[in-house]
């Protein structure tokens, strides 16, 4: 058999495999190539960052309002941050005239699940909204959170289980982590990245678990 024909003949058998799985919505496993969101900073540089935040109780969440963290804002045409989101982490999306992604598949990095549906997807805030509010985002103003709740440039949004993304809501790591835990190391360098920039405390509890996590990647 020569190179060219076993790998038309493997190829045409994962797709085949695929496709069965795809009737199903949910694959086992991951796309071979996978978009991401934004590369977070070095376990080394996450220690170093997570060091120089500043660590005090959670504050109170009198006041917070998701709408207080305006989203999702139109980014480009007629595409929002949640549709640039699902395109840039999902693989083969296609998206209608108004954006819409109508076909494609996700794979969750929380979890390991891949699914067929935009609607099984959530957009997770890396650091809930909730969570920023009594870390210290109840004092900026609203364009400075809607910035936030919009952020593609920081690795602070990503495509996950919808249900994934709600058993979570506003935990910070010393209260949830990704049941995948090869995702662990990732996640916490990405929640510290995310929060040294936007210079959000910690609590000791949050900031201990980060410290365990950290020093094992």
């Amino acid at each position: 058999m020569s190179g060219v024909y076993a790998r038309q003949t493997r190829r045409i058998a994962v797709l085949t495999a695929t496709a069965a799985l795809a009737t199903t919505g949910l694959l086992a496993t991951a796309p071979a190539a996978q978009a991401s969101p934004p590369t977070p900073v070095s376990a080394a540089t996450a220690r170093t960052y997570l060091g120089q935040l500043t660590v005090a109780a959670e504050g109170s969440s009198t006041g917070y309002s998701r709408d207080k963290f305006p989203h999702w804002i139109t980014q480009s045409g007629a595409c929002n941050t949640r549709e640039v989101v699902l395109k840039r982490d999902g693989t083969n999306v296609v998206q209608d005239s108004s954006c819409a992604a109508t076909s494609g598949s996700w794979f969750s990095e929380y979890d390991g699940a891949t699914w067929t549906a935009a609607s099984d997807v959530d957009i997770d805030h890396m650091v809930p909204l909730s969570e920023a509010w009594k870390s210290g985002a109840s004092s900026w103003t609203t364009a400075q959170r809607q910035a936030f709740a919009n952020d593609l440039t920081r690795p602070q949004l990503i495509a996950v289980t919808d249900n994934v993304n709600q058993a979570k809501g506003d935990q910070d790591p010393a209260e949830w982590l990704p049941s995948r835990t090869s995702y662990r190391c990732m996640y916490a360098r990405m929640w510290v990245d995310v929060k040294h920039y936007y210079n959000l405390k910690v609590d000791s509890a949050e900031k201990s678990a980060l410290q365990g996590i950290l020093n094992g990647c």
